[in-house]
């Protein structure tokens, strides 16, 4: 199975490119994953928050092939625990699914155009992050439930 994270914009702080640096080196050696960073969208200053999305979902359909399955990281979205999560990856190898493609949105949610696309939505919490934030949290959640699933001592319980 391979993963793919889409997200819109760079990461700012060098605090959190380390962290995504790390977790990228150790998910290595248990996945395929692909990142794609979409550029920002120039002049967002001067559109509005409904033109951003519109032209983030844009950017996006072009990086979304057709065998990905879609998860949207989305506040609204289901939430699991970590062994949760380790058991939906189990359940979406064992079911021989070819491509999660994990899309987290920009500052201002997805567009519609996203969310009429078949897809699920995971929420990392109830809480509000930044959408830099989760991009490093979500890679130590995924990072997590392949130690889980390899019955390493990472996580415990």
């Amino acid at each position: 199975m391979k993963l793919k994270l889409i997200y819109t914009g760079k990461t700012g702080k060098s605090f959190l490119i380390d962290g995504e640096k790390e977790y990228l080196s150790r998910l290595k050696h248990y996945v395929k994953l692909e990142v794609i960073e979409l550029p920002d969208i120039k002049n967002a200053h001067k559109l509005s928050e409904e033109e951003i999305k519109s032209k983030e979902a844009d950017q996006l359909l072009k990086k979304i092939d057709s065998q990905d399955q879609i998860i949207l990281l989305d506040d609204k979205g289901k939430q699991f625990t970590s062994m949760d999560f380790a058991d939906f990856f189990q359940q979406k190898m064992n079911s021989g699914t070819r491509s999660l493609c994990f899309i987290i949105g920009g500052p201002y949610g997805f567009d519609e155009k996203i969310y009429n696309l078949p897809h699920t939505k995971l929420s990392l919490s109830k809480m509000t992050f930044s959408h830099q934030m989760i991009r490093m949290i979500f890679l130590e959640q995924v990072y997590r439930s392949f130690t889980i699933l390899k019955g390493e001592p990472y996580h415990h319980e």
